[in-house]
């Protein structure tokens, strides 16, 4: 009776921004419960009732105003943990079955096996109905839910699984056919109905991706050609047997030996397909090809047809289509064949990086200097150093001789760097000459080079492709002179030198050679040439100089990976010193007899490459709106800045309507692509 009247008990709860600890505290000693409170609850809460209450009453709506300010209540072993609603998953719960006995606003686990519906479709359902600090997660090897949350909202979860996971409401049926193609009566039934047939692909041949279907309540009929059947699933009974009639109405005999068919392609190429199933009926039993006639024509519109037993193939090329005659068991088989092969091919969209770095550096120092040492009458003793420098700068006209022949011409000095002179008026043998006698020449070079090149190139599957971008440069492959114009009566005239010379024209740039084939897998291998070739020296003799970095390889990358294929790295470092000897090796006294080069030339250079594979329509149109953009984009910085005294041009403008900005449909999503590069930035 005590224990009753206690319970009974009725108590007014009035806590106006009070301690969270201790109203949690209060509470504890009404409902005789044992708290167990986290460092990290703390902050001030409102419970206000205007009315008496029970004691159990009072405790569910502290765990009410505990959730509202962020934290969570958990039952466990030694009492009621009151922890933030973020930490409350990790911690002990109550975990429950498909029924859920708890309510209120009490963390529990529930572990909710499903009969129809999928678990891991209806995870993104259902993400957003849970608290966002909780969890919900699928086993597929059970096909059941794991979800962590509060008791009140299971309940409402629970009917919406309850109402999701149905057994579906569509009908399937297998009709066998005896004498017509499948894929014929599949297409022919889908037109008139209005179907989706074929409904395990898209409607551009990419077949369906795990985890989507079709919806329960539209009509699919799907060709199998290894059985010859129809499978049918519709939404009722009737739909099934109208489909059914249709077909049996359809799947007669024919009344000719050889019936004759016109098979439109929509991917494939007529001639080629034709000259694949030419093989397939050459192998078959008893058949035997006949020798291929030439056709009429060069430009004939109709390859020469295929001849094997009683079956004939014939392309025609104007209409990219097949006319096959055969009977009926050899014509089913051909098209079981031939609706596998005309599908959509993938396409593959390769980006290459090539990134080339290049630091040189070079340095002089040195003196030279001739002078009279001492001088007789006519005869005269001169002494003195000269160098045949140039090695950092590529030598030729920097000693003391050359320079001093362009002083007495008039000129100033050519060389580079810092230079300081002696100039003087020597008479030597009565004659007065004038002359550089002392040269100190110091130089530093320091040039960087960042060649960034990135081309792109987008093909079929199976199929070469090739980009260019350079210069056209004529070689020189041999020349000879012809002399001997001769006059009227047969005399020589003249001797006028006729050159003539052969040229052979290259590419000199940028060129990238690739042949991708996708894998089974899902893989590329990828047969690829690269070069970049640039013109170093024209004056040479012999013909142009040109630099040549080539890179030809086979390799295997993963869809959207990116790999490097192959680099350079060198660093070359030339030291020269001339000097006289024994004077040029005394420390600093020496310097002036010797001169020193220094260089060094350091170049890194790699080559990257990215495949990425589209397939079907809206992942090429991703992409090209993707580069189209990014161009568009690029005409500010090509606009010439204004000048008062110059007119003024337009930039030349891409046309916006051009590409229309397309969205990527459904699964044939395009890859993050990275965008090109800007300009280098200044100095490198």
């Amino acid at each position: 009776m005590a224990a009753r009247a206690q319970e009974t008990t009725r108590v007014t709860l009035n806590f106006v921004h009070a301690d969270v600890v201790s109203v949690i505290k209060a509470v504890g000693m009404l409902a005789h419960k044992n708290f167990i409170i986290d460092p990290k609850v703390g902050g001030t809460i409102d419970i206000v009732s205007t009315h008496p209450v029970s004691r159990a009453t009072a405790y569910r709506m502290l765990l009410a105003a505990l959730r509202m300010q962020g934290f969570a209540a958990v039952p466990g072993p030694g009492g009621v943990k009151i922890v933030p609603e973020a930490d409350a998953k990790h911690n002990f719960s109550p975990t429950v079955g498909t029924s859920v006995p708890v309510h209120g606003d009490r963390v529990i686990t529930q572990v909710r096996p499903l009969l129809y519906a999928s678990a891991e479709q209806l995870i993104p359902v259902l993400r957003p109905l849970i608290s966002p600090n909780n969890a919900i997660a699928a086993d597929p090897t059970a096909n059941a839910l794991v979800i962590t949350d509060y008791a009140e909202n299971i309940h409402r979860i629970d009917a919406i699984i309850d109402a999701v996971d149905q057994p579906a409401k569509s009908n399937v049926a297998v009709i066998a056919l005896h004498y017509a193609s499948a894929v014929d009566v599949a297409q022919q039934i889908s037109t008139v109905l209005g179907s989706g047939g074929g409904a395990p692909h898209l409607p551009n041949g990419v077949p369906l991706p795990a985890g989507l279907s079709p919806a329960a309540d539209s009509l699919v009929i799907d060709p199998d050609a290894r059985t010859n059947s129809l499978i049918v699933r519709a939404p009722d009974p009737a739909m099934i047997d109208k489909v059914r009639r249709l077909a049996y109405q359809l799947d007669v005999p024919t009344s000719a030996g050889g019936n004759m068919h016109v098979i439109y392609l929509k991917n494939a190429n007529a001639v080629d397909l034709a000259k694949t199933l030419a093989g397939i009926l050459s192998g078959a039993p008893g058949a035997a090809a006949a020798p291929h006639p030439p056709a009429p024509y060069p430009s004939a519109p109709a390859a020469a047809p295929v001849t094997a037993g009683n079956s004939v193939i014939r392309a025609d090329a104007a209409t990219n289509s097949l006319i096959v005659t055969a009977p009926d068991n050899v014509y089913n088989s051909l098209r079981a064949v031939i609706d596998r092969l005309d599908v959509r091919p993938a396409e593959v969209y390769v980006e290459a990086l090539i990134a080339e770095v290049t630091l040189n550096r070079a340095a002089e120092l040195g003196v030279q200097w001739q002078s009279v040492l001492g001088q007789s009458g006519n005869s005269a003793l001169v002494g003195g150093t000269n160098f045949s420098t140039g090695v950092a700068t590529g030598g030729g006209g920097a000693n003391l001789i050359n320079l001093s022949a362009g002083i007495a011409s008039g000129a100033v000095l050519p060389a580079l760097g810092l230079n300081i002179g002696l100039l003087q008026r020597l008479t030597i043998g009565g004659q007065e000459v004038t002359g550089l006698t002392a040269l100190a020449r110091a130089l530093e070079q320091d040039s960087n080079a960042n060649i960034l090149s990135t081309p792109d190139l987008l093909t079929l599957d199976n199929h070469d492709a090739k980009i260019v971008v350079g210069q056209n440069v004529p070689f020189i492959t041999g020349s000879y002179a012809q002399t001997g114009a001769y006059g009227a009566a047969g005399t020589a005239a003249s001797a006028t030198v006729t050159p003539f010379q052969t040229i052979e024209r290259k590419n000199v740039g940028l060129t990238l050679d690739v042949k991708p084939q996708i894998t089974q897998s899902g893989a590329v291998k990828l047969t690829i040439y690269q070069e970049v070739s640039a013109i170093a020296d024209t004056s040479n003799p012999a013909g142009i100089i040109t630099n040549k970095r080539s890179l030809k390889s086979t390799v295997l990358v993963d869809n959207g990976q990116i790999i490097v294929l192959g680099g350079l790295i060198q660093d070359d470092v030339e030291n020269a010193v001339d000097k006289v000897p024994v004077l040029g090796s005394i420390p600093i006294l020496g310097g002036l007899f010797r001169y020193e080069t220094r260089k060094r030339v350091k170049t890194n250079l790699m080559v990257f490459l990215r495949p990425i594979i589209l397939r079907g329509p809206g992942a090429g149109a991703a992409l090209t709106d993707q580069r189209y953009r990014y161009i568009m984009s690029q005409e500010g910085a090509a606009a010439l800045p204004h000048r008062v005294l110059l007119p003024n041009y337009p930039t030349p403008t891409v046309p916006g309507p051009f590409m229309p900005k397309v969205a990527p449909q459904g699964p044939a999503s395009v890859p993050r692509s990275v965008e090109p590069p800007g300009p280098p930035a200044a100095g490198h």
